[in-house]
């Protein structure tokens, strides 16, 4: 992955087309590189969660152009290379797992972000009937120390409508996105072991996904 890294790092400081078109060729290796990495978790990821196990690698990868119409930022390409590995492939919007490779800002994620309104409410609903179960997949041992915990961003500071303000499962009723981060640093990307690595921390989302894919 240190093709993947040096090509995004080089794209970050010369972001325009007259550059891009004159390094196609790296663009292009570097974009092989990332999508054989892809099709290698899909794989390993794949036996414990056969829902994904038939996606196509080519058809998870993210476009690496931006789009700039309601951007201030006209930089016309992403630094980054994403990866949307869930049932349905990229856009689904189905519970799955996520990797963005970006020099200093790689991550892994697992869950759903920014579910629509009726499956958000579906997930709310699902949680408060049953919230030890819940509970126990987000608390779990393998869960916390892969991803600590859900992911906060622009949960709540009010009680959502239809539950009580003194429900015992505000804390994840509260919360707009369902999705667990594992950041990585440089030397994670580049290291022999990523496939393995990433896989063991995926796997130990499975139980998270499964309990969202079931109301969807």
């Amino acid at each position: 992955m240190q093709t993947v890294l040096k090509f995004l790092t080089a794209l970050g400081k010369n972001n325009n087309k007259e550059w891009f078109d004159k390094n196609k060729p790296a663009y292009q290796e570097a974009k092989q590189v990332f999508q054989a990495e892809v099709a290698k978790l899909i794989k390993e990821i794949g036996k414990s969660d056969p829902a994904i196990s038939d996606l196509d690698a080519s058809k998870c990868l993210f476009r690496i152009n931006r789009d700039v119409r309601f951007s201030k930022d006209k930089a016309p390409y992403k630094t980054n290379f994403g990866a949307d590995m869930s049932p349905g492939g990229k856009g689904s919007m189905n519970p799955g797992y996520y990797l963005h490779i970006e020099p200093g800002k790689s991550f892994l994620a697992s869950g759903c972000w920014m579910p629509e309104p009726n499956y958000l409410q579906a997930i709310r609903q699902e949680i408060d009937y049953n919230p030890a179960e819940f509970r126990k997949i987000v608390k779990a041992k393998d869960f916390v120390a892969n991803y600590k915990q859900l992911s906060q961003e622009d949960a709540l500071k009010t009680t959502p409508k239809g539950y009580e303000k003194d429900n015992p499962n505000l804390e994840f009723l509260r919360l707009k996105h369902f999705i667990a981060v594992h950041d990585m640093k440089d030397k994670d990307v580049t290291d022999k072991n990523f496939v393995s690595n990433c896989t063991k921390i995926y796997k130990s989302a499975i139980h998270l996904n499964t309990f969202l894919r079931r109301v969807k």
